[in-house]
Protein backbone atom coordinates (compact mmCIF):
# COMPACT_ATOMS: atom_id res chain seq x y z
CA UNK A 1 0.00 0.00 0.00
CA UNK A 2 0.76 3.39 -0.44
CA UNK A 3 0.41 5.33 3.13
CA UNK A 4 0.70 8.29 4.29
CA UNK A 5 1.84 8.98 7.45
CA UNK A 6 1.17 12.38 9.62
CA UNK A 7 3.58 13.31 12.57
CA UNK A 8 4.09 16.89 13.37
CA UNK A 9 7.46 15.55 14.82
CA UNK A 10 8.95 12.48 13.77
CA UNK A 11 11.90 11.63 15.89
CA UNK A 12 12.34 9.42 18.87
CA UNK A 13 13.62 11.90 21.42
CA UNK A 14 10.75 13.81 20.93
CA UNK A 15 8.23 11.64 23.02
CA UNK A 16 6.34 8.68 23.44
CA UNK A 17 4.03 9.23 20.77
CA UNK A 18 6.35 10.02 17.89
CA UNK A 19 8.28 7.41 19.59
CA UNK A 20 5.30 5.60 18.96
CA UNK A 21 4.86 6.74 15.01
CA UNK A 22 8.50 5.99 13.89
CA UNK A 23 8.21 2.36 15.39
CA UNK A 24 4.89 1.95 13.30
CA UNK A 25 6.68 3.50 10.22
CA UNK A 26 9.86 0.91 10.85
CA UNK A 27 7.40 -2.15 10.45
CA UNK A 28 5.67 -0.58 8.05
CA UNK A 29 8.40 0.51 5.65
CA UNK A 30 9.48 -3.08 5.38
CA UNK A 31 6.38 -4.01 2.99
CA UNK A 32 4.50 -0.48 2.04
CA UNK A 33 5.79 2.70 0.23
CA UNK A 34 5.10 5.29 2.99
CA UNK A 35 5.28 8.80 3.15
CA UNK A 36 5.63 11.07 6.05
CA UNK A 37 4.76 14.18 6.66
CA UNK A 38 6.45 16.38 9.66
CA UNK A 39 7.71 19.77 10.48
CA UNK A 40 10.03 18.23 12.25
CA UNK A 41 12.51 15.28 11.87
CA UNK A 42 15.67 13.50 12.24
CA UNK A 43 14.81 10.94 9.21
CA UNK A 44 15.05 8.08 11.43
CA UNK A 45 14.06 5.33 9.32
CA UNK A 46 15.54 4.83 5.73
CA UNK A 47 13.52 4.32 2.50
CA UNK A 48 10.84 6.12 3.89
CA UNK A 49 9.55 9.38 1.76
CA UNK A 50 9.95 12.51 3.87
CA UNK A 51 7.81 15.51 3.21
CA UNK A 52 8.55 18.97 4.74
CA UNK A 53 5.13 20.73 6.32
CA UNK A 54 5.16 24.33 6.31
CA UNK A 55 5.77 25.86 9.73
CA UNK A 56 4.83 29.48 10.09
CA UNK A 57 6.08 29.29 13.70
CA UNK A 58 5.67 26.77 16.78
CA UNK A 59 3.56 29.75 19.17
CA UNK A 60 1.26 30.02 19.22
CA UNK A 61 1.01 26.45 19.09
CA UNK A 62 -2.91 26.00 18.23
CA UNK A 63 -2.44 28.46 15.72
CA UNK A 64 0.40 26.53 14.38
CA UNK A 65 -1.53 23.11 14.47
CA UNK A 66 -4.58 24.69 12.85
CA UNK A 67 -1.62 25.19 9.90
CA UNK A 68 -0.49 21.80 9.98
CA UNK A 69 -3.24 20.40 9.68
CA UNK A 70 -4.51 22.21 6.76
CA UNK A 71 -0.90 21.80 5.51
CA UNK A 72 -1.30 18.46 5.33
CA UNK A 73 -4.93 18.05 4.15
CA UNK A 74 -3.64 19.62 1.11
CA UNK A 75 -0.74 17.38 0.93
CA UNK A 76 -2.25 13.94 1.36
CA UNK A 77 -5.71 14.54 -0.44
CA UNK A 78 -5.35 12.35 -3.36
CA UNK A 79 -2.49 9.42 -4.19
CA UNK A 80 -2.63 7.20 -0.81
CA UNK A 81 -4.47 4.00 -0.40
CA UNK A 82 -4.85 5.53 3.46
CA UNK A 83 -3.65 8.46 5.38
CA UNK A 84 -2.84 7.91 8.99
CA UNK A 85 -3.10 10.47 11.67
CA UNK A 86 -1.14 11.04 15.22
CA UNK A 87 -1.98 14.67 15.08
CA UNK A 88 -5.39 16.70 15.69
CA UNK A 89 -5.99 16.66 12.30
CA UNK A 90 -9.88 16.52 10.68
CA UNK A 91 -8.86 13.95 7.87
CA UNK A 92 -7.24 10.79 7.46
CA UNK A 93 -8.60 7.53 7.83
CA UNK A 94 -7.11 6.22 10.67
CA UNK A 95 -6.80 8.56 13.62
CA UNK A 96 -4.56 7.08 16.81
CA UNK A 97 -5.27 9.01 20.03
CA UNK A 98 -2.04 8.98 22.23
CA UNK A 99 -3.08 11.72 24.73
CA UNK A 100 -6.44 12.17 27.22
CA UNK A 101 -8.80 14.03 25.11
CA UNK A 102 -9.00 17.66 25.39
CA UNK A 103 -12.79 17.43 25.93
CA UNK A 104 -12.59 14.95 29.09
CA UNK A 105 -9.44 17.82 30.01
CA UNK A 106 -12.07 20.16 30.23
CA UNK A 107 -15.24 18.98 31.43
CA UNK A 108 -14.79 15.61 32.98
CA UNK A 109 -15.74 15.53 36.83
CA UNK A 110 -16.67 19.32 37.28
CA UNK A 111 -20.09 19.76 39.42
CA UNK A 112 -22.54 22.08 37.44
CA UNK A 113 -21.42 25.67 38.28
CA UNK A 114 -17.90 24.76 37.93
CA UNK A 115 -19.39 23.01 34.48
CA UNK A 116 -21.28 26.36 33.50
CA UNK A 117 -17.59 28.27 34.10
CA UNK A 118 -15.71 26.12 32.39
CA UNK A 119 -17.99 26.10 29.24
CA UNK A 120 -17.93 30.25 29.03
CA UNK A 121 -13.93 30.07 29.47
CA UNK A 122 -13.72 27.60 26.54
CA UNK A 123 -16.17 29.60 24.38
CA UNK A 124 -14.33 32.80 25.12
CA UNK A 125 -10.76 31.46 23.99
CA UNK A 126 -9.76 30.83 20.44
CA UNK A 127 -6.86 28.24 21.34
CA UNK A 128 -9.64 25.63 22.98
CA UNK A 129 -12.45 25.90 20.66
CA UNK A 130 -10.17 24.89 17.84
CA UNK A 131 -8.41 22.44 19.66
CA UNK A 132 -11.69 20.96 20.34
CA UNK A 133 -13.21 20.90 17.09
CA UNK A 134 -9.63 19.56 15.41
CA UNK A 135 -10.23 16.94 18.18
CA UNK A 136 -14.04 16.20 17.80
CA UNK A 137 -13.13 16.33 13.77
CA UNK A 138 -11.15 12.84 14.10
CA UNK A 139 -14.11 11.15 16.32
CA UNK A 140 -16.51 11.62 13.15
CA UNK A 141 -17.72 9.18 11.27
CA UNK A 142 -16.60 8.14 7.81
CA UNK A 143 -16.58 5.33 5.39
CA UNK A 144 -13.37 2.99 7.07
CA UNK A 145 -12.40 5.20 9.32
CA UNK A 146 -11.05 4.25 12.88
CA UNK A 147 -9.73 5.77 15.59
CA UNK A 148 -7.22 4.17 18.04
CA UNK A 149 -6.73 4.51 21.41
CA UNK A 150 -3.00 3.67 22.68
CA UNK A 151 -4.30 2.04 26.04
CA UNK A 152 -7.25 0.95 27.43
CA UNK A 153 -7.82 3.63 29.93
CA UNK A 154 -7.68 5.99 27.22
CA UNK A 155 -10.60 4.36 25.38
CA UNK A 156 -12.75 4.72 28.00
CA UNK A 157 -11.42 8.44 28.48
CA UNK A 158 -12.47 8.70 24.73
CA UNK A 159 -16.12 7.25 24.90
CA UNK A 160 -16.74 9.14 27.61
CA UNK A 161 -16.00 12.44 25.67
CA UNK A 162 -17.63 11.09 22.32
CA UNK A 163 -19.56 8.38 23.21
CA UNK A 164 -20.99 8.19 19.38
CA UNK A 165 -17.86 7.04 18.38
CA UNK A 166 -17.47 3.87 19.78
CA UNK A 167 -18.40 1.65 16.61
CA UNK A 168 -15.13 3.47 15.35
CA UNK A 169 -12.56 2.99 18.48
CA UNK A 170 -10.31 0.07 18.64
CA UNK A 171 -6.97 -0.16 21.06
CA UNK A 172 -3.52 -0.76 19.78
CA UNK A 173 -1.19 -0.34 22.64
CA UNK A 174 2.31 0.36 22.13
CA UNK A 175 5.04 -3.10 21.44
CA UNK A 176 8.35 -2.57 21.67
CA UNK A 177 11.66 -4.19 20.23
CA UNK A 178 13.81 -6.77 22.12
CA UNK A 179 17.63 -5.93 22.14
CA UNK A 180 20.19 -8.40 22.54
CA UNK A 181 21.51 -9.45 26.49
CA UNK A 182 23.51 -6.41 27.70
CA UNK A 183 27.17 -6.66 28.37
CA UNK A 184 28.41 -5.76 32.08
CA UNK A 185 27.09 -1.78 32.90
CA UNK A 186 30.21 -0.48 32.74
CA UNK A 187 31.18 -0.09 29.39
CA UNK A 188 27.73 1.48 28.54
CA UNK A 189 28.21 3.66 31.63
CA UNK A 190 32.49 4.68 30.40
CA UNK A 191 30.20 5.65 27.34
CA UNK A 192 28.13 7.98 29.23
CA UNK A 193 30.86 9.00 31.54
CA UNK A 194 28.52 8.03 34.73
CA UNK A 195 29.69 6.57 37.88
CA UNK A 196 30.75 2.75 37.41
CA UNK A 197 30.33 2.21 41.40
CA UNK A 198 26.66 3.77 42.09
CA UNK A 199 23.81 2.70 42.03
CA UNK A 200 22.01 4.23 39.01
CA UNK A 201 17.94 5.23 39.09
CA UNK A 202 16.55 6.13 35.55
CA UNK A 203 13.80 8.90 34.71
CA UNK A 204 13.27 9.33 31.14
CA UNK A 205 10.59 12.20 30.63
CA UNK A 206 10.42 14.97 27.98
CA UNK A 207 7.99 16.64 30.80
CA UNK A 208 9.48 15.76 34.16
CA UNK A 209 6.98 17.75 36.35
CA UNK A 210 4.19 15.58 34.52
CA UNK A 211 6.41 12.28 35.32
CA UNK A 212 6.79 13.18 39.07
CA UNK A 213 10.59 14.51 38.71
CA UNK A 214 9.47 16.77 41.94
CA UNK A 215 8.64 13.77 44.18
CA UNK A 216 11.59 11.39 42.93
CA UNK A 217 13.87 14.48 43.83
CA UNK A 218 12.34 14.80 47.27
CA UNK A 219 12.55 10.49 47.65
CA UNK A 220 16.06 10.25 46.56
CA UNK A 221 17.14 12.56 49.63
CA UNK A 222 15.83 9.85 51.62
CA UNK A 223 18.22 7.10 50.06
CA UNK A 224 21.63 5.66 50.71
CA UNK A 225 24.05 8.51 49.42
CA UNK A 226 25.54 6.16 46.64
CA UNK A 227 22.06 5.85 45.06
CA UNK A 228 21.80 8.25 42.00
CA UNK A 229 19.64 9.66 39.66
CA UNK A 230 20.08 9.66 35.77
CA UNK A 231 17.41 12.05 33.78
CA UNK A 232 17.25 11.62 30.41
CA UNK A 233 14.51 13.68 28.19
CA UNK A 234 14.80 17.11 26.19
CA UNK A 235 12.88 19.36 27.94
CA UNK A 236 13.64 23.29 29.19
CA UNK A 237 12.41 22.79 32.73
CA UNK A 238 16.13 21.11 33.56
CA UNK A 239 17.27 24.74 34.50
CA UNK A 240 14.59 24.44 37.44
CA UNK A 241 14.89 21.41 38.16
CA UNK A 242 19.07 22.09 38.28
CA UNK A 243 18.20 24.55 41.08
CA UNK A 244 16.05 22.27 43.08
CA UNK A 245 18.93 19.68 42.96
CA UNK A 246 21.26 22.50 44.61
CA UNK A 247 18.59 23.61 47.12
CA UNK A 248 18.47 19.85 48.06
CA UNK A 249 21.72 18.96 48.21
CA UNK A 250 22.10 16.48 45.50
CA UNK A 251 23.97 18.21 42.91
CA UNK A 252 26.30 15.09 43.07
CA UNK A 253 23.64 12.61 43.07
CA UNK A 254 21.57 14.16 39.70
CA UNK A 255 22.72 13.90 35.94
CA UNK A 256 20.49 15.83 33.20
CA UNK A 257 21.23 13.56 29.57
CA UNK A 258 19.34 15.83 28.18
CA UNK A 259 17.78 14.66 24.15
CA UNK A 260 19.26 10.80 23.57
CA UNK A 261 18.80 9.86 20.35
CA UNK A 262 19.11 6.09 20.96
CA UNK A 263 17.80 5.56 24.62
CA UNK A 264 19.46 1.82 24.83
CA UNK A 265 23.15 2.77 26.14
CA UNK A 266 21.28 4.74 28.83
CA UNK A 267 18.81 1.49 29.50
CA UNK A 268 21.67 -1.10 29.68
CA UNK A 269 23.55 1.71 31.98
CA UNK A 270 20.60 1.73 34.86
CA UNK A 271 19.87 -0.37 37.44
CA UNK A 272 16.11 0.45 37.88
CA UNK A 273 13.79 2.56 36.30
CA UNK A 274 11.50 4.86 38.06
CA UNK A 275 8.67 6.31 36.59
CA UNK A 276 6.44 7.85 39.10
CA UNK A 277 3.97 9.26 36.06
CA UNK A 278 0.99 11.50 37.27
CA UNK A 279 -0.37 11.31 34.22
CA UNK A 280 0.23 8.83 31.29
CA UNK A 281 -2.03 7.15 28.89
CA UNK A 282 0.33 3.92 28.30
CA UNK A 283 4.17 4.59 29.32
CA UNK A 284 6.16 3.12 26.53
CA UNK A 285 9.34 4.22 28.75
CA UNK A 286 8.12 1.10 31.00
CA UNK A 287 8.04 -1.40 27.45
CA UNK A 288 11.21 -0.41 26.97
CA UNK A 289 12.40 -0.48 30.27
CA UNK A 290 11.47 -4.32 30.49
CA UNK A 291 12.62 -5.17 27.00
CA UNK A 292 16.32 -4.00 28.62
CA UNK A 293 15.77 -5.88 31.64
CA UNK A 294 15.15 -3.09 33.88
CA UNK A 295 13.10 -3.83 36.80
CA UNK A 296 10.39 -0.80 37.36
CA UNK A 297 9.02 1.21 39.83
CA UNK A 298 5.81 2.95 38.03
CA UNK A 299 2.43 4.76 39.07
CA UNK A 300 -0.49 2.57 39.73
CA UNK A 301 -3.63 1.89 37.21
CA UNK A 302 -4.93 5.10 38.37
CA UNK A 303 -2.35 7.56 36.67
CA UNK A 304 -0.68 4.94 34.22
CA UNK A 305 -2.04 3.15 31.48
CA UNK A 306 0.29 0.03 31.09
CA UNK A 307 -0.11 -0.44 35.22
CA UNK A 308 -3.24 -1.63 34.33
CA UNK A 309 -1.62 -5.14 32.46
CA UNK A 310 1.05 -5.59 34.99
CA UNK A 311 1.10 -7.46 38.55
CA UNK A 312 1.86 -4.93 41.46
CA UNK A 313 4.60 -6.74 42.51
CA UNK A 314 5.28 -9.44 40.12
CA UNK A 315 5.38 -7.47 36.75
CA UNK A 316 6.90 -4.26 38.21
CA UNK A 317 6.49 -2.25 41.93
CA UNK A 318 3.94 0.25 41.94
CA UNK A 319 3.28 3.47 43.87
CA UNK A 320 -0.62 4.62 44.32
CA UNK A 321 0.37 7.74 45.21
CA UNK A 322 3.09 9.18 42.69
CA UNK A 323 3.36 12.72 44.87
CA UNK A 324 4.29 10.80 48.16
CA UNK A 325 8.42 10.85 48.57
CA UNK A 326 8.04 8.75 51.02
CA UNK A 327 6.26 5.87 49.71
CA UNK A 328 8.15 6.23 46.25
CA UNK A 329 11.27 6.22 48.47
CA UNK A 330 10.01 2.95 50.14
CA UNK A 331 9.10 1.35 47.48
CA UNK A 332 12.84 1.96 45.53
CA UNK A 333 14.33 0.64 48.86
CA UNK A 334 12.55 -2.33 48.21
CA UNK A 335 13.70 -2.68 45.12
CA UNK A 336 17.54 -2.42 45.68
CA UNK A 337 17.70 -4.38 48.84
CA UNK A 338 16.68 -7.41 47.46
CA UNK A 339 18.43 -9.59 44.56
CA UNK A 340 15.58 -11.98 44.39
CA UNK A 341 12.88 -9.05 43.59
CA UNK A 342 15.30 -7.52 41.21
CA UNK A 343 15.08 -10.56 39.45
CA UNK A 344 11.12 -11.19 39.31
CA UNK A 345 10.97 -8.14 38.28
CA UNK A 346 13.35 -8.62 35.68
CA UNK A 347 12.27 -11.80 34.29
CA UNK A 348 8.57 -10.73 34.34
CA UNK A 349 8.85 -7.63 32.82
CA UNK A 350 10.89 -9.14 29.47
CA UNK A 351 8.22 -11.72 29.26
CA UNK A 352 5.42 -8.98 29.31
CA UNK A 353 7.41 -7.06 26.95
CA UNK A 354 8.22 -10.29 24.86
CA UNK A 355 4.41 -10.21 24.21
CA UNK A 356 4.23 -6.85 23.14
CA UNK A 357 6.21 -6.41 19.61
CA UNK A 358 5.77 -3.24 16.95
CA UNK A 359 5.17 -6.56 14.87
CA UNK A 360 2.34 -7.50 15.93
CA UNK A 361 1.16 -3.75 16.41
CA UNK A 362 1.25 -3.10 12.79
CA UNK A 363 -0.77 -5.57 11.15
CA UNK A 364 -3.11 -4.96 13.14
CA UNK A 365 -2.59 -1.68 11.79
CA UNK A 366 -2.46 -3.10 8.79
CA UNK A 367 -5.67 -4.44 9.34
CA UNK A 368 -7.65 -0.89 9.87
CA UNK A 369 -5.87 0.22 6.80
CA UNK A 370 -6.98 -2.66 4.42
CA UNK A 371 -10.94 -2.00 5.90
CA UNK A 372 -9.93 1.77 5.17
CA UNK A 373 -9.41 1.41 1.39
CA UNK A 374 -12.04 -1.69 0.68
CA UNK A 375 -14.37 1.14 1.64
CA UNK A 376 -13.05 4.15 0.42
Amino acid sequence: MRIAVISRMFRRSAGGAESYAVALVQEQAQRHEVHVFAQETDEPVPGVHYHRVICLGQKPRWVNQLVFAWATWRQTRAGFDVVHSHENTWHGQVQTIHVRPVRYNQFHGRRWLALQWRRLQVALSPRLLTYLWLEGSRFLYQPGRAVVATSDNLLRECLHSYPYAQALLTVVPPGTFLPPAAESKARWREGLDLPLESTLLLMVANDPARKGLDALLQALTRLPADVQLMVAGNTDQHARYRALTQKLGLSERVRFLGPVKDLSAVYRSADVLVHPTLEDSFAMVVLEAMAHRLPVVVSGPAHCGISSHLRDGMDALMVHNPQDAAELAQAIEKVLASTDLQQQLTANGLSFATRHSWQEASLQYERLYQQAREMA
